[in-house]
Order: structure tokens, then C-alpha cells, then sequence
């Protein structure tokens, strides 16, 4: 009797070294998995905080918070499961709808670029401006569907980095990495857009050096912004390149990420600074990739039709 129960427990310590072996493992891959989608995560960082422009500053954190409720309902309801679906019966087709979610970030990316030089940028911001009434609905649903775009490419990327998982692995290691990437991205967001408020509420204080902090930050949020701004632009671009660039190496067509390779071994032995020259180098590459595409489809979607409509 004394001998089976010790069995038994030896049996339950072994089960339970096991379970916390596959937290581990799962937690790791999880890791590994959301580090992998961190240029995409930059970029939904830096896209969110202009959806809440114009709005009361009491209604910027439940506004933020309805679209965070919409981007976790995106990957749970929606992505994860065609995901998952996806893996288990035509994983083939995972790195064309990589390749194609690439080439709509660079597409973004560009475009922004395209308003920036031809000045509709400041037309759009003017616009923005002008509006007095703001529709909350509106703004989130409108948030909601560029986030799915974003959360996908999230989500399909990490699915690719635990491919090799089982079925039942992979859906819990994506279940984590979605609720830790909207908790991420929302939680900055709603930091960022509160900071001149934290700024206003520290420059009342009768401490000379933090009412000297607050209103410091409160001058710096405008900068902060747009350096947020630009930072999403250059994160669409390196990481739709960086995509494009991976999925036709998986295809077979090699030569431009072997490319690419050959620049980063070429300064990787620098003393020092080898390893910062190769990402560099890596992360330009892959930006520039991103500019030529993303072009394209700009000239495409923009510049054809508009000469066309003048023409005629």
C-alpha cells in the first residue's frame, strides 16, 4: 500500500516536472514568437495615438480602451482561428499572406512618405484641425480595422516562429501573445497620450524642479509625437522589406536576401561595432526593399489613376 502510494506520488512529481517544463516552453516560445513581431508592434504603437486627436482628454482612455477590446476580439475570434486553420491544413499558403501583408505595410509606409512630399500630409492634418464634432464610434471602428491589418501580421508571424509546435501548443502560445501584445501596444499608447496631462499635473506642484519636469514634458509630447510618427513610418517600411525579402527567399527566389546576407558578413567583423553595422545594414536593406514596393503600389493606386483623371 505504502510502496503504490509512493509510486503514485513519484508519478504526480513527474507529471507536474513535465507541466512546468511545457509553461516553460510555451512561455519561451511566446517570447520568442511577440520579439520576432516587434517592428510590426512599433508600428501599431506609433498608428494608434493619432485616433484619439481631437478628442476631450477624458474620453482618450476609454476611447483607447474600446479599440484595445477590438484588437484582442481581432486576434482571438478572428485571426487566431483562420490562423490556426491555415497551419494545420494549407501551410503553403502562410508565406504568400505574409508576403502580401508586407506589401501593405510598405504600401502604407510609402504613402505616407508620397503626403509627406506632395503636401497632402498638411492638408490632412489641417482637416483634422477643422473638426469640431468627433465621432467616437466612428474613430474606433476606423481604428478597429487598421489594427486588424496590423494584429494579423502580428499574429501570422508568430504562428511562424512556433510552426513547428503542435496543433494545441501553437494556439495557446498565440492566445498569450495576443493578450500580451495589446496589453503592450495599448498600455505606451495610453501612456503617450496622457503624458502631457501627467506634464500639466506635475507642473502644479510646489517642488521647483517638478513643476520645471512637467512643463518640460508638456513642451516635449508635440516632438515625442513625431518622432513617434516617423518611427512608424520607417517600422512599416524595414518590416513590410524585411517580410518581402524573407517570403521570396522561402519561395526559392534567393539572390536578394543572399544579397543582403553578403553586405552584413562584409561589416559583421568590424571591432566593436560589427554586430550594430550588420543590423544596420540588415534593417536598410530591408527598408529600402520596402520604399521600391511600396512605390509601386502607390504609383498604382495613386499616381496612374490621378494623371489618367487629368488627362482626360
Amino acid at each position: 500500500m505504502a510502496g503504490g502510494l509512493a509510486a503514485l506520488l513519484d508519478d504526480i512529481a513527474a507529471f507536474a516536472r513535465l507541466a512546468a517544463a511545457s509553461v516553460d516552453d510555451i512561455g519561451a516560445a511566446a517570447g520568442r514568437a511577440s520579439v520576432k513581431a516587434t517592428g510590426v508592434v512599433i508600428d501599431d504603437t506609433a498608428v494608434t495615438p493619432r485616433y484619439v486627436e481631437g478628442l476631450a482628454a477624458k474620453r482618450e482612455l476609454p476611447i483607447i480602451r474600446r479599440i484595445a477590446t477590438g484588437s484582442l476580439r481581432n486576434k482571438l475570434l478572428f485571426i487566431l482561428p483562420a490562423a490556426l486553420l491555415l497551419s494545420q491544413f494549407l501551410p503553403w499558403l502562410l508565406t504568400p499572406l505574409l508576403m502580401l501583408g508586407g506589401t501593405y505595410l510598405a504600401f502604407e509606409g510609402a504613402e505616407k512618405l508620397w503626403e509627406m512630399v506632395s503636401g497632402k500630409h498638411h492638408e490632412a492634418v489641417d482637416d483634422a484641425a477643422a473638426k469640431k464634432a468627433v465621432d467616437e464610434d466612428k474613430v474606433v471602428s476606423g481604428a478597429v480595422r487598421t489594427d486588424f491589418i496590423l494584429s494579423a501580421e502580428i499574429m501570422v508571424i508568430a504562428l511562424n516562429e512556433v510552426a513547428d509546435e503542435g496543433f494545441w501548443a501553437r494556439a495557446i502560445i498565440l492566445v498569450v501573445v495576443a493578450f500580451l501584445i495589446t496589453a503592450v501596444v495599448y498600455g505606451i499608447v495610453a501612456l503617450i497620450v496622457k503624458m502631457d496631462d501627467i506634464g500639466l499635473h506635475l507642473a502644479r506642484r510646489r517642488t521647483g524642479w517638478v513643476q520645471s519636469f512637467g512643463r518640460g514634458l508638456v513642451r516635449a509630447m508635440p516632438r515625442v509625437m513625431s518622432v513617434i510618427s516617423t518611427v512608424g513610418i520607417v517600422a512599416m517600411l524595414w518590416v513590410g522589406g524585411h517580410i518581402l525579402l524573407q517570403g521570396t527567399y522561402d519561395l526559392g527566389w534567393h539572390a536578394p536576401y543572399d544579397l543582403l546576407h553578403v553586405l552584413e558578413d562584409a561589416v559583421h567583423g568590424v571591432p566593436g561595432v560589427g554586430g550594430f553595422l550588420a543590423w544596420l545594414v540588415d534593417t536598410l536593406g530591408s527598408a529600402i526593399v520596402g520604399v521600391v514596393v511600396g512605390a509601386v503600389v502607390v504609383a498604382v493606386m495613386h499616381v496612374v489613376p490621378r494623371r489618367s483623371t487629368q488627362h482626360h
